[in-house]
């Protein structure tokens, strides 16, 4: 669907940069909405998803949460916290240093490793990105969003 049709636009934009960034920002939370709708079976929200996947990464090692910050794709997150939750689900452990009690390291766990291999597993069988999108034009895409963000 065009952008004008999905705001209900009657006037032209301004210019096509400002329509590039209110596009991108619509597509975003297209996109948000329907991950979040993905994910709801599994009873994460995308930021959980995204530290599960950060954690995973490391695993077996563990990050501390401003290392898990500086990952994180929405740096507006509490990463504090998004891992207080996943620790009440058991899909992430805190452990303090013996040393410096507020240095703590954050460490997925089995549960946590399952739960997202079973997400990948399933949403490789997805497409949410439309079917007409292939691997060229997704390579296209994220050139130009890379491009965009240089």
């Amino acid at each position: 669907m065009k952008l004008e049709e999905e705001l209900k636009q009657t006037k032209p934009f301004k210019s096509e940069f400002q329509k590039l960034v209110i596009n991108i920002a619509v597509t975003n939370s297209w996109f948000n909405g329907h991950l979040t709708e993905y994910l709801k079976p599994f009873e994460i929200t995308p930021p959980q998803h995204n530290v599960l996947k950060i954690l995973k990464g490391k695993h077996p090692e563990s990050y501390c949460n401003q290392d898990i910050s500086q990952r994180m794709i929405d740096k507006s997150s509490n990463a504090t916290r998004i891992v207080d939750k996943l620790i009440e689900k058991k899909l992430v452990v805190r452990t303090e240093n013996k040393l410096d009690r507020r240095a703590v390291s954050i460490k997925i766990t089995d549960k946590g490793i399952k739960l997202i291999e079973k997400i990948d597993l399933k949403l490789s069988s997805v497409q949410i990105i439309s079917n007409s999108y292939n691997e060229a034009k997704a390579k296209l895409m994220n050139e130009w969003l890379d491009e965009l963000r240089s």
